[in-house]
């Protein structure tokens, strides 16, 4: 199966005015080297034989525009197929058709079978570092979690009887800041941010997922500090970051009959500054991407889509920094 060729301009790209409203998307695109990206999904599809299949690298930022806008398949097609801002991105001409939205669901859940959002993540990262907009050196890690409602997350029977529930999603119980406990049906996101709010490493779990299982496994390798809520505060975490090098500022924790000291409150509140960091990215993922409620049913489904989030703050937030760079 090989990708069509879709390099050929059409006459209708020629009488098309220039206007900003296009252009838009214009300094995203010119920050990535998406010939970098496009080797990584070269695999993708290259088969010769069989029907003709859209290019892995225009799908890719098709999904990257569904990420930022917060649509759904359907509604990515559409928007494909009338708006020249999006068809500027992707670099799609008015002659040609636009993919539907089942080739959209697949090639995203194709990329997540295939395992590629980790390494796609760790080259926006790289080429980000590259531009001085991500710093390797001495790099700080922030971890936390939040929760993500399922898509179905009330009880029901369905026609045979059985629960209508996502299989895959759990309950999570989490006490507030109001000391009242939060009961939640649906997964977990976990994060790995930096000091600027760019995403160094994430997971996604279903919601019963304990976030101090997944700590050891979002750290970097690099960081010389690592940040985290009391909630991942245990001897063994210690041990861990004691043995790594790793300098340790997760929050202490109180316990019963045991409260925290003066020295334990004063590092805390030293800590809660940088810690806080990584709630304002999930901030940003819950009010402009929709990470608050899972879309699709299923774990990986909603995997796929948890990565894609990661992947276009990235470069969006990459694009902030360099916007301030400048100025």
């Amino acid at each position: 199966m090989a990708w069509k060729n879709l390099t050929q301009n059409s006459l209708a790209d020629a009488f098309l005015s220039v206007h900003s409203a296009v252009e838009e998307l214009d300094d995203v695109h010119a920050l990535v080297d998406w010939k970098r990206i496009e080797a990584l999904l070269s695999d993708i599809h290259s088969k010769r034989r069989g029907e003709h299949a859209w290019p892995p690298l225009m799908m890719f930022k098709a999904l990257l525009l569904q990420s930022w806008y917060g649509l759904s398949d359907p509604a990515l097609e559409k928007q494909l197929a009338r708006d020249l801002l999006f068809r500027r991105f992707i670099d799609l001409s008015l002659s040609e058709q636009v993919p539907d939205h089942s080739t959209i669901w697949r090639f995203r859940n194709l990329l997540e079978k295939r395992g590629l959002y980790d390494g796609l993540l760790e080259d926006i990262n790289q080429q980000l570092s590259e531009q001085g907009l991500l710093i390797r050196k001495g790099e700080v890690s922030i971890i936390d979690a939040s929760v993500v409602e399922a898509q179905r997350n009330r009880p029901g029977k369905g026609k045979d009887g059985e629960n209508t529930q996502d299989k895959e999603a759990a309950y999570n119980v989490k006490q507030g800041s109001d000391g009242k406990r939060k009961t939640t049906y649906g997964f977990k996101g976990h994060l790995n941010v930096d000091e600027d709010g760019l995403i160094k490493t994430y997971d996604f779990t279903a919601g019963n997922v304990h976030d101090s299982q997944v700590f050891e496994s979002l750290l970097s390798g690099d960081e010389e500090e690592a940040y985290a809520d009391s909630a991942y505060k245990s001897k063994a975490h210690d041990e861990l970051l004691e043995r790594r090098g790793i300098r340790n500022r997760i929050l202490e924790r109180a316990y019963r009959n045991r409260p925290l000291s003066d020295a334990q409150k004063r590092r805390n509140r030293m800590a809660s500054g940088t810690r806080s960091i990584v709630e304002r990215v999930f901030g940003v993922l819950k009010l402009h991407y929709g990470m608050g409620k899972a879309r699709y049913l299923g774990l990986s489904r909603n995997k796929a889509r948890f990565a894609l989030q990661c992947l276009a703050h990235n470069i969006k937030r990459g694009l902030a920094l360099q916007r301030n760079c400048v100025a």
